[in-house]
């Protein structure tokens, strides 16, 4: 199936749903990334994935800072694309940029709409404990994530998943949705439905300030917590001075005091019930099981977690 297009993205995310237009056949005409980061250190940048990807395949980029300019505008409309596509480009796309394409510009946003509009559906999903998570195809406009939604895709989602984990499986599922939505605006059978605005929430991006494990919670909502950080920016807590990410985690019905080691497996005691830490990580090391770490460095029954 051929359509001229133009793809916007910028995560891992984004990747399979760019590949798979590749394998479909689809006219690339460019992609738009944003620019490369610097590392912390600021020895070297990096490029965002989707910038890796087109190079791998010798696909046309770009990857200006703003997009907000005549000059950009011009270069847009040079392409002349039927169609744009946006998966998780991360950068806000001016309104007069949307009468440059037939079709206009098409998101895949990771959340049932009008659930969780905003830039951590994934993450707030899981923090929230929602029993499903899923997949929007939806027309963008000038408001965040409000436009009209062509297709939709619900999956359930599993307590002991991490935010990684469901956020690899929803990239994958949601390139097959695109590919199947595009079929059927191509075909002119595409019926877009109105969100409906008061039942929206908001996925706002996560806070460093929110990040820390709060063992006085009931175990479910700090497993939650866990898993909707993991593996980054990461919940944590602080034993001897030092901050520990937790990564994985599994609910346990042993009880005691919000915060206090139970036993000699890191089972760590909520409000109700506790968790056992499955996966963790030391500041500056690599992410180990419990097992290998309680090798290196003790936390014993009866000490207390802040």
């Amino acid at each position: 199936m051929s359509l001229n297009v133009v793809f916007m993205g910028t995560p891992e995310f984004s990747v399979p749903s760019l590949e798979i237009l590749v394998k479909n056949k689809f006219n690339i005409l460019n992609v738009y990334t944003q620019p490369p980061k610097r590392s912390k250190r600021g020895q070297k940048t990096n490029p965002s994935p989707i910038e890796i990807f087109c190079k791998s395949n010798k696909i046309s980029f770009r990857n200006p800072i703003n997009l907000n300019n005549s000059e950009e505008l011009k270069k847009f409309n040079e392409l002349s694309p039927e169609i744009v596509i946006v998966v998780a480009y991360g950068q806000i796309i001016p309104k007069f940029f949307f009468k440059t394409s037939k079709f206009g510009f098409i998101n895949l946003h990771a959340s049932l709409l009008p659930k969780w509009r905003g830039a951590a559906p994934i993450q707030r999903a899981i923090m929230n404990g929602d029993k499903k998570i899923g997949l929007s195809i939806m027309r963008i406009e000038e408001k965040l994530d409000t436009g009209a939604v062509l297709s939709k895709k619900e999956l359930i989602l599993h307590p002991n998943e991490t935010h990684g984990e469901i956020e690899k499986k929803l990239s994958i599922i949601g390139a097959n949705l695109l590919i199947e939505s595009l079929k059927t605006i191509k075909n002119g059978n595409a019926k877009f439905i109105n969100q409906i605005n008061s039942e929206a929430t908001y996925a706002k991006k996560i806070d460093k300030k929110e990040t820390k494990i709060k063992w006085d919670l009931e175990a479910d909502k700090v497993l939650s917590h866990i898993h909707g950080l993991s593996p980054n920016p990461g919940a944590w807590f602080e034993y001897e001075n030092e901050r520990f990410k937790v990564l994985r985690a599994k609910k346990s019905q042993i009880t005691g005091k919000s915060g206090l080691i139970l036993d000699e497996n890191l089972t760590v005691a909520c409000k109700s019930n506790s968790i056992q830490i499955l996966e963790l990580q030391r500041q500056g090391k690599k992410k180990q099981t419990t097992i290998e770490f309680l090798l290196g460095k003790k936390i014993n029954k009866g000490k207390l977690l802040i």
